[in-house]
């Protein structure tokens, strides 16, 4: 029997289910008062008309947190549990042809602390505590104010009836607040790794920009190189022949210098000093003026680009409102907005190096550097 009147006791008042017996669809069953308190406490913005509710709501099972979903009749649209309120009707007829020691157990009234001899019978409002009639008159109580034991135990058996409705709809509006808050931190996670990836794409397209920008410097100062180097080889190749050509004019020289017939020294003579005179002129030769093998005329100033990396940020909400007027400016940093944030470039477009390409004529004058 005990083990049946267990499950015979609502969850929200802890007694035994009063007629009517609502049926929730998650089988669970309440006393109907109680699951009227429960949908009032969790829909407290609904409104009413003579106490009960005129639409529909929704409101969690205490049982098992089940979400129970209501028409417009309320509470009263749930269909009556009729096994259950016969069982009720049963057990307390059972209980009632019980034995007379059983009864009086189940009726045993605490004694008094002060007066073993007194039962507690009386509540003490003053001190909030239940005692005997004997402390009210000789005791510790007699100037306090008493009630009946059996009101107050209505009483505050009621309002622990009404907080536990209470706690209920607060436990379920704590409960969606829960569930609104990890929505929040996925959908913030999702958002960051989102912004994240497009600033990398930003940062990678700005790395792009700076490696082909490096490409084009780089053959600029390459294509000069080749080109010097080609005319000073060029150059070594016309002054190597010229050597050559000396060496071989100083050989017949020697050769004619040993000739001891004096008509035919004078007849090779006069060609060979016309060779010499020739040959010992550099005239014809180009010449490299002081400085031409100079390349640092190529300078490179990114002070300014660092700067203007060093500011790179996202958009501020001042910075949108400028937005257009910047659209017009060439010079002005370009803004990429990215779903609610941006990546700033730099202000100004950074400054192409000085490139000063020199003449490659020996005639030319040094490059500035």
């Amino acid at each position: 029997m005990d083990n049946l009147e267990k499950q015979l006791i609502c969850p929200i008042c802890l007694e035994m289910f009063t007629k009517p017996v609502v049926i929730l669809p998650c089988q669970h069953n309440l006393c109907r008062k109680c699951a009227n308190d429960v949908f009032q406490a969790a829909n407290p913005y609904l409104p009413t008309r003579s106490g009960s509710l005129t639409s529909g709501g929704r409101f969690r099972c205490p049982s098992c947190r089940h979400e129970v979903v209501l028409d417009r009749h309320g509470v009263y649209g749930l269909q009556r549990n009729l096994l259950v309120e016969n069982i009720i009707d049963m057990f307390k007829q059972e209980s009632s042809s019980s034995t007379r020691p059983a009864q009086e157990r189940k009726e045993e009234t605490p004694m008094c602390d002060v007066h073993e001899d007194e039962k507690i019978n009386i509540y003490c409002v003053t001190h909030g505590v239940p005692t005997c009639s004997m402390c009210k008159v000789f005791g510790a109580h007699k100037d306090c104010e008493v009630a009946p034991l059996g009101t107050v135990y209505e009483t505050k058996r009621s309002e622990l009836s009404d907080g536990i409705a209470m706690m209920v709809g607060n436990n379920d509006r704590i409960q969606g607040i829960i569930s609104q808050l990890d929505e929040a931190c996925r959908v913030i996670e999702e958002n960051g790794r989102r912004q994240k990836t497009k600033v990398c794409e930003k940062f990678d397209h700005l790395y792009s920009v700076l490696e082909e920008k490096k490409r084009q410097m780089s053959q600029k100062v390459t294509a000069e190189q080749e080109e010097k180097v080609n005319y000073i080889q060029g150059l070594t190749k016309k002054y190597g022949d010229h050597l050559e050509e000396s060496c071989k004019v100083v050989e017949r020289g020697i050769q004619t210098m040993e000739e001891t017939e004096m008509a035919l020294f004078l007849q090779n003579v006069r060609d060979l000093l016309k060779k010499i005179e020739d040959a010992s002129s550099t005239a014809h030769l180009d010449k490299v003026e002081r400085g031409y093998e100079k390349m640092d005329h190529y300078k490179v100033d990114f002070r300014r680009e660092r700067k203007a990396l060093d500011s790179l940020d996202f958009i501020r909400d001042d910075d949108d409102e400028n937005e257009d007027e910047g659209d017009g400016e060439a010079g002005e940093g370009a803004r990429t907005v990215s779903g609610g944030a941006a990546v700033s470039a730099p202000p100004a477009q950074p400054s192409a190096p000085q490139q000063i390409n020199p003449s490659l004529s020996p005639t030319s004058s040094s490059p500035s550097t």
